[in-house]
């Protein structure tokens, strides 16, 4: 149980005190009326003696009684009636609610930290309301009185007349039969005589001279002159007179029993029916037959009946409020207006003296006849003085079946009965703290009772005795809790008179809680809960609860389940505020548990009650947790609570209709999902035409892509600013979201729209309809154009600033996430931050809902059917930035960044591109070259300018030349639709080489220019508003076969500067799927033939072309068309052993073998030559030449030139480590002396079926070659390849063979030595064999070389050198005669090592017989 103001001594002590009856005059009534009180509640603050009283026993022994107290009451000739006690319980219940600084007692168990008031001050008030308020009753004399005041008025014509008149009444009202009520103790009432003197109006001396009349008549004991209202009603309100009666007088006193009649509370509904009271002997009212035996269990939500139920405690509602009311006009009024202190201290020693002189020799003298009658009659003083001994002495009473003691329960026994005698002793004993003697008589006559089978007499002799024995002073004997069981099992099993039983109750409940013993205490309160009665029930089960978390060991799960179940008795009692508290302090121990079920319930609970008692905010607090938790419950019952909040949050709005947007708990919103896109969305495909990729919300995000895009922007824009990125540059983000960077404020531009992705999550197992769902924001206007920006100003929001998209309806399934995608169009240039959404939410029909079929199924926009629930409000966007982890405070401590992707600068117009690419293929041939056109639209009112592409991959694609010369026209009127610009050859020049060069820089590759930026060229570099324009683009399909992913990065401007944006950009990714073509092959040798001899620039260029394709894309045959060279130094000059076919097929799977001589350039070695021109040779095998030096395929060949020399300085720096820093520049000379830098381009086509129409496809490849004797190749090479050198090479010259002698054939052998470099070279020839493998043994064993073995020469720069050799045979054969090994060094480097030198070529020569 809660604690107690009072200890349980006073407790009980106040619980039975001496009643006091008071009979006044009217005139009397009238002075005490002048203090707004009747001579009743007059006394009542003084009724305790502040002083020790002494009387004497039977026994003459001296006995003390502390701190008594008496109650004085008007006599009322009518018992109460049960309606009119309900009223006033319910009454004192509810107007007594926890004070705003209650104390609250924090207790710890566990992991719970649980608030709960420490005290019950309602518990207390009803506990004494209902002592005070029961009935007298015939089997027990404590609630009787004892004595009877005859108040009269000093002013009356004859007081002595009038007190006789009084005395009469009051010996009519005892003894006559027709009265009924009140009960007397005894026949010889005490009878006390008050005259009351008003002293401001009276008349002293005639007060005087009565009063004395008095004494005469009855005897100074009898009487008492009380003077009052000293002061007058005139006198001014500054004097402050305290007001003792305020305290009293809040509690409705149930003798004002004209206003507890049962006129109107009678009619009260089954729910909150309470108990009717029965003592069960002097009258024959039942208890109330209307129980609340609801089948539904108590936890059980059910909102059909709960509806209804909401506003049954309209009736107590009512009478409550017109209790605060009467209060508030009492409390208006002030008590004792009339008195003074000295008033109050003259009452104060009335109520003394009259206790003195009056009432307790009165009392004393009633005892001590008692005890004499009672010891005069045979046998009973045996009785008594050894009734403990009798009761311990194991002698029981045969018990008898419990139908047997029902039929006894109406025993009556007359009033003279000795038993009732004892008891009547006992109860006086009782009342003046004499509980040792009281003891012994209740015991005594529980044992005549129970010889007798009175069980009601039995059952309140056994409650008064174990009572009795608690209040004994040094506790001789301990509490006989059992006494008290059997006394509450009688009084509710037998008597069927609960009123008793909870007396009882509360009696033991509250002695238990005294000596820690909460367990049974709180099984005793839970005992007698029933159906009669919600509000008692409420009560002790609260008490009950109280006790479980008082206990040494806190059940704080008891405690919560018990406080749910005193919460929802009190909902049906009408008391909704304390049913709201107890569900309040429940919630404590249940939330956050898992213990999700029980958790709504409360919550619901929670939000009904709160709703009833208009505590609307506590109410929308409470269905929000509901709804925001992961709710377990079934849909129907979700749908429930989601249209009781929505009830609730109507309620809440429609009283502030003109207050802030609510928020809304539903749907949820991932906050950090939240995506925001900057302009127009995607123009879909138009036939042929296929609009850029660019950016749009319906693409995953990508780090690696988005990182590349960058990329290519920060490439762009150091070009365009001379190399430089500038310190503001912001790389542009179309699509804001969780990964992207959002520390900067985003740009947007004035009337292109803004899009807000919010991904909303329905965690409800029934759909949500939201409906005209839109942005929330927030816009700060700005001139960005200005030098100085103004102040900044806030203006109403209007459509003139922002529009707004508006989506009418937004239907979300049951746990479902889906995404909606709300715009902005901004007319006006300045700061806009979007703060949330704003919606209506609302349910459909639950009828749609079949089987789990989902709703949506059948469901037409605008056709959704509303259950009229729905209400506006708002979800709040806030994202949180990123964690901050730079700096070492950062680290240790948790700081978020900031996210600024809602908060975007409307920037100044500019223009907007639009990319269309036509006829653009999906799928190439690796090395193909194929025609389609690019439409570039500017869609805004600004024109655009310094249109520039940039892409990883330029040698995918190209514009054309920078002349118009070098780029062919439209080929609408070519028979093959040819890419290239072809011009007809004769026949004359077939396998030779036709000349013709072009410069890198008209292709876009100057020196310091960057390959991968790409200049647009638009006619005037200018795209007005609104044109278009079309551009053909050549494209050239990757080396490899596979799915490629080309990015392009459109980069254009506007003509006029802006501060916020310089530039935008249009992104477009090309898929293109390439499959298997040719596999090209190249190797360059040094030619061993003696034409143009001195010069030994002739090279031999061998190129294998292999047919790789698998025919899967219907592929024939390829053709070989031409062969081109082109260099800074060498050319091709002819084909050699070419057949005489000149058509060179290539079906599938074969290969062919070309060889070519290749000659050095003319002006190669003169110092004037542009470094920057080529040479181009085109070898023709068909009848129309390819003009290599012309786009496209000399723009091919420049950036595939480009990439290959990028990939290899690459490949050169992953081993520049393994170089050793020793090489000088001698060294690297000698490395250039193999280095041809040739670059062959093999141009063919292919003959494709496709759809029985054979389509010409064309292509090129192209093969780098480098290094002398070095395969090159025209697919990049998986694994690493060293570049080895060699410096310079020999060459070995034979004429036929002849032999002079039979046996043996000499044969003059020239061999020519040609030094490639720029510096004089030492060369030692040695011709000796030396062989490291048996083959090569085999070979060249048989012959030798005559003369001299060994040669020393000296080279200068370019020089050609013959050496004549004689070799000698000695039997027919093919020989080898490149055995001989040169060795060379740099003619001033004395420490650098001699350098093996390897032939360019087998040398063979057959001897043969003759």
């Amino acid at each position: 149980m809660a604690q107690c103001v009072q200890s349980v001594q006073e407790f009980i002590q106040d619980s039975f005190v001496p009643l006091v009856a008071a009979l006044c005059s009217e005139e009397a009534e009238r002075l005490t009326r002048k203090n707004n009180l009747g001579f009743s509640e007059l006394v009542k603050p003084f009724c305790r003696l502040t002083s020790e009283v002494h009387m004497r026993d039977p026994n003459n022994q001296l006995h003390v009684i502390k701190n008594l107290k008496i109650a004085v009451n008007n006599i009322i000739t009518h018992s109460p009636q049960p309606g009119g006690i309900r009223k006033l319980l319910n009454d004192v219940v509810s107007v007594s609610q926890p004070a705003e600084g209650l104390v609250t007692n924090v207790i710890t168990a566990g992991d719970y930290d649980l608030n709960i008031s420490a005290t019950t001050p309602w518990f207390e008030s009803y506990r004494e309301s209902f002592l005070q308020s029961m009935p007298a009753s015939d089997h027990e004399f404590l609630n009787h009185y004892v004595a009877c005041m005859l108040v009269v008025s000093s002013g009356e014509p004859e007081p002595v007349e009038q007190f006789l008149k009084l005395s009469q009444e009051q010996h009519r009202i005892q003894h006559s039969s027709e009265y009924a009520y009140p009960k007397w103790f005894i026949p010889n009432t005490l009878k006390y005589y008050v005259l009351l003197h008003d002293v401001s109006a009276g008349e002293e001396q005639r007060a005087d001279s009565v009063y004395e009349e008095m004494k005469q008549r009855y005897g100074t004991q009898g009487c008492y002159l009380l003077k009052i209202n000293s002061r007058g009603s005139n006198r001014g309100a500054d004097e402050q007179i305290p007001d003792p009666w305020s305290q009293y007088l809040q509690k409705n006193s149930i003798q004002n029993q004209e206003s507890y009649d049962d006129g109107p509370y009678t009619v009260i509904s089954n729910k909150n029916a309470d108990h009717l009271i029965s003592d069960g002997l002097d009258n024959d009212i039942q208890v109330d037959g209307l129980s609340n035996n609801f089948k539904a269990h108590p936890l059980q939500l059910d909102h059909l009946s709960d509806t209804s139920s909401s506003f049954d405690g309209t009736d107590y509602i009512k009478t409550t409020s017109s209790l605060h009311e009467s209060k508030k006009t009492s409390s208006g009024t002030p008590h004792g207006a009339c008195l003074t202190l000295t008033d109050h201290d003259r009452i104060r020693q009335f109520i003394q003296e009259f206790t003195f002189r009056g009432l307790l020799p009165h009392i004393e003298k009633t005892i001590r006849q008692l005890n004499d009658q009672l010891i005069s009659r045979k046998g009973l003083s045996r009785s008594l003085f050894s009734a403990t001994k009798k009761w311990f002495s194991g002698s029981k009473v045969p018990e008898k079946s419990i139908n047997e003691l029902k039929n006894t329960s109406g025993l009556l026994y007359p009033p003279e009965a000795p038993e009732l005698q004892i008891r009547k002793m006992a109860d006086l004993c009782f009342l003046v703290q004499h509980y040792e003697l009281a003891y012994s008589c209740y015991h005594t006559a529980k044992k005549d009772f129970l010889n007798d089978q009175a069980m009601l007499y039995a059952a309140g002799a056994l409650e008064m005795a174990a009572v009795s024995a608690f209040l004994q002073p040094g506790a001789p004997r301990p509490y006989p809790a059992h006494y008290m069981d059997t006394a509450i099992q009688t009084y509710r099993d037998i008597c069927k008179n609960m009123v008793l039983a909870e007396r009882c109750v509360l009696l033991s409940a509250e002695i238990l809680k005294s000596q820690s013993k909460y367990s049974d205490a709180a099984a005793l309160l839970i005992r007698l809960t029933s159906e009669d009665s919600d509000l008692r029930s409420a009560l002790l089960l609260e008490q009950a609860a109280h006790c479980f978390i008082n206990m040494k060991s806190p059940m704080v799960r008891k405690f919560a389940f018990h406080m749910i179940l005193a919460g929802h008795r009190y909902s049906k009692a009408g008391q909704k505020k304390h049913a709201l508290r107890c569900y309040c302090q429940a919630m404590q121990v249940y939330k956050g548990k898992g213990w999700s079920l029980a958790e709504d319930h409360i919550n619901f609970t929670i939000g009904r009650q709160s709703f009833t008692l208009r505590q609307l905010d506590n109410a929308v607090s409470a269905f929000r947790h509901i709804l925001i938790n992961d709710s377990k419950q079934p849909a129907a019952q979700q749908g429930t609570f989601l249209r009781e909040y929505l009830y609730v949050y109507k309620n809440v709005t429609q009283l502030s209709p003109d207050g802030p947007l609510p928020q809304l708990p539903l749907p949820y919103i991932n906050n950090s999902a939240t995506r925001v896109f900057f302009g127009h969305d995607r123009r879909p495909a138009e036939g042929e035409k296929q609009a850029a990729t660019h950016i749009s919300l319906d693409q995953e995000y990508d780090c690696e892509s988005s990182h590349q895009w960058k990329e290519l922007e920060e490439q762009v824009v150091a070009v365009v600013n001379k190399g430089i990125i500038p310190s503001n540059f912001q790389p542009t983000q179309y699509c804001l979201n969780s990964y992207s960077d959002n520390s900067k404020f985003p740009l947007a531009v004035v009337e292109e729209p803004v899009t807000v992705e919010v991904a909303f999550r329905n965690p409800l197992k029934v759909p949500l309809l939201l409906t005209d769902l839109s942005l929330l924001w927030k816009f700060q206007p700005k001139d960005f154009s200005a030098k100085h920006n103004g102040a900044t100003k806030e203006l109403a929001c209007g459509n003139d600033m922002i529009g707004a998209e508006v989506i009418a309806e937004f239907l979300i399934n049951s746990e479902e996430t889906k995404m909606a995608r709300l715009k902005l169009f901004p007319h006006q240039t300045g700061e806009l931050h979007i703060l949330g959404v704003v919606y209506n939410l609302g349910t459909i029909q639950g009828t749609m809902m079949l089987d789990g079929i989902d709703p949506s199924i059948g469901l037409q926009a605008g056709k959704l059917v509303y259950n009229g629930m729905s209400v506006r409000g708002r979800q709040d966007l806030e994202i949180q930035g990123p964690r901050l982890n730079n700096t070492k405070e950062e680290k240790t401590s948790i700081k978020y960044g900031p996210d600024r992707r809602l908060d975007p600068i409307i920037t100044e117009e500019m223009p907007l591109l639009e990319v269309f690419f036509i006829n653009f293929p999906t799928g190439l041939l690796c090395g193909e070259i194929r025609k389609a056109y690019v439409e570039f639209v500017n869609v805004s009112k600004c024109p655009l300018t310094a249109l520039k592409v940039v892409s990883k991959h330029p040698e995918f694609f190209t514009f054309g030349g920078n002349t118009a010369v070098l780029t062919p026209l439209s080929p609408s009127a070519s028979e093959n639709c040819s890419a290239y610009k072809t011009v007809v050859t004769d026949s004359t020049s077939v396998c030779t080489a036709l000349m013709s060069s072009a410069s890198s820089v008209n292709f876009g590759l100057g020196t310091g220019s960057q390959p991968e930026v790409i200049h647009v060229p638009l006619p005037d570099s200018v795209l007005l508003p609104g044109a278009s324009i079309q551009l053909p683009m050549w494209l050239h399909g990757p080396d490899e076969e596979g799915v490629h992913e080309i990015n392009f990065l459109f980069y254009y401007e506007s003509i006029k500067k802006h501060s916020k944006m310089c530039h935008r950009v249009l992104r477009h990714t090309a898929v293109i799927c390439t499959s298997r073509s040719l596999n090209v092959r190249a190797t360059v040798c040094r030619s061993n033939a003696l034409e143009d001899e001195g010069k030994g620039d002739n090279m031999l260029v061998f190129v294998d072309v292999e047919n790789i394709n698998t025919s899967e894309a219907g592929v024939k045959e390829f053709h070989i068309v031409q062969v081109s060279s082109n260099s800074k130094h060498w050319k091709l000059q002819k084909a050699v052993n070419l057949s005489e076919d000149k058509d060179y097929k290539l079906a599938s799977r074969e290969r062919g073998k070309l060889c070519f001589k290749a000659v050095r350039c003319k002006n190669s070695g003169g110092s004037v030559c542009d470094l920057q021109n080529y040479t181009f040779a085109d070898i023709v095998f068909g009848n129309e030449q390819i003009i290599s030096s012309a786009s496209p395929c000399a723009d091919f060949f420049f950036r595939s030139l480009s990439s290959k020399l990028k990939r290899t300085h690459a490949q050169s720096n992953m081993f520049q480590g393994a170089a050793k820093q020793s090489f000088d520049e001698a060294v690297r000379l000698i490395q250039k002396c193999s280095e041809v830098d040739l670059n062959i381009v093999v141009l063919w086509k292919a003959y494709v079926v496709e759809d029985n129409k054979q389509l010409i496809l064309e292509g090129q490849h192209h093969v780098v070659l480098h290094t002398v004797g070095k395969e090159a190749f025209s697919f990049p090479q998986k694994q690493v390849i060293l570049i080895l050198f060699s410096p310079n090479g020999s060459s070995c010259t034979h004429p036929p063979h002849s032999h002079l002698h039979p046996s043996l054939c000499l044969v003059p052998v020239t061999l020519l030595l040609s030094n490639c470099s720029e510096a004089d070279v030492d060369v030692i020839i040695d011709l000796r064999h030396k062989t490291t493998s048996p083959e090569a043994l085999e070979i060249h064993g048989s012959f030798t070389w005559l003369g001299q073995t060994q040669y020393k020469l000296q080279l200068k720069s370019q020089e050609v050198y013959s050496l004549q050799l004689k070799a000698c045979f000695v039997r027919t054969g093919v020989y080898n005669l490149g055995t001989h090994r040169v060795f060379a060094k740099l003619a001033d480097q004395v420490t650098l090592f001699e350098t093996s030198q390897q032939n360019s070529m087998p040398a063979l020569i057959i001897i043969s017989n003759i």
